[in-house]
């Protein structure tokens, strides 16, 4: 059992209309996945905007709400019941934490730093005003900021050092599992470096689990123990970080290794080739890899650490019998 699991997860948004208003069918953000984080582990979520990564997330922290499945935190089921002011649910909010995407927007503007990274300190425990500049002052350190940016306002900072305070912010509850939801995407290379090397730091000193959520399968290359590829609400390959990215079975796992810009001048018109061959693969054989309305197939095991959503006939599926569902009996 892991640190914290999800089980069947769905999130379904209703589709009304007629007369009547009434539900005519339903967007399936997230259709059934299944996942563990383990402690001191990073479980990086891959896919394009719009396959329900970010849903997941939402739903984990409790900013969406689940349609059906289960999250369960250290044995204990705390499906929808995040955020709750319910105290036996106090200690999952204060354990799980998020980075923002956008920082700016996550953060009050009429609040000084202090005060944006001791919120979460003041909701969770007992310090005294010193105390709490003191481990402010820490975490900026710990984030390469001057004691003297905690008397500053948001909008007196870059986007690089907004995303830092964001990060300082989520680690101030002492929590055991962060979701970074796409921390770095809106950053220019030098600074998201930074970023992730601060967050890689910060996981060790503080002994944390990520789900590290992103678009860029080289940024989460970097990150993560375990990865899952997600496409329309579903898992289409799921993983160690070895098996995913030395032997990807997909072919929307290969569409989206194959966008990894390669910057070796020697290497660069076979590697566009390639991803031509993967595309044009892609639009010919969509049936091998979802079915006729459209959805992605159930995860089978292709081997030790590595599930693929495959049709389980399809000719180029070298998979075994027994099948692995990602969404239970149905």
């Amino acid at each position: 059992m892991g640190f914290i699991e999800v089980k069947d997860l769905k999130v379904h948004y209703p589709i009304r209309g007629g007369v009547l208003n009434t539900i005519q069918s339903y967007v399936k953000a997230v259709d059934g996945v299944n996942l563990t984080i383990e402690g001191g582990k990073t479980y990086g979520l891959v896919g394009e905007s719009g396959s329900g990564k970010t849903t997941i997330g939402k739903t984990i922290i409790g900013l969406e709400k689940a349609t059906s499945g289960q999250i369960i935190y250290e044995g204990q089921n705390v499906t929808n019941k995040a955020r709750s002011r319910k105290e036996k649910y106090a200690a999952y909010n204060k354990d799980v934490q998020m980075i923002f995407q956008d920082a700016t927007s996550s953060m009050n503007p009429k609040k000084r730093i202090l005060d944006v990274i001791a919120e979460p300190m003041r909701n969770y425990f007992d310090y005294t005003p010193d105390e709490i500049k003191r481990k402010v002052v820490d975490l900026l350190e710990i984030v390469g900021m001057n004691a003297e940016a905690m008397y500053k306002y948001p909008h007196e900072f870059s986007g690089g050092q907004r995303q830092r305070i964001g990060v300082a912010r989520a680690v101030a509850s002492d929590p055991k599992l962060i979701i970074a939801d796409e921390p770095t995407s809106a950053l220019d290379l030098s600074v998201q470096a930074q970023v992730l090397n601060f967050m890689r730091r910060i996981q060790k000193e503080y002994n944390l689990s990520y789900l590290f959520i992103s678009h860029d399968l080289g940024v989460v290359q970097h990150m993560s123990d375990d990865i899952a590829i997600m496409h329309r609400g579903r898992f289409v390959e799921q993983g160690s970080k070895k098996e995913i990215y030395s032997n990807p079975q997909h072919i929307y796992t290969k569409r989206l290794l194959s966008a990894i810009p390669d910057m070796d001048p020697t290497t660069r018109a076979a590697h566009k080739v390639e991803r031509q061959r993967v595309e044009a693969e892609y639009d010919a054989q969509e049936t091998e890899y979802y079915d006729p309305d459209g959805r992605v197939y159930d995860l089978q095991e292709f081997k030790k650490d590595h599930l693929v959503a495959l049709q389980p006939e399809a000719p180029n599926a070298s998979l075994q019998n027994e099948k692995v569902k990602t969404g239970g009996e149905r």
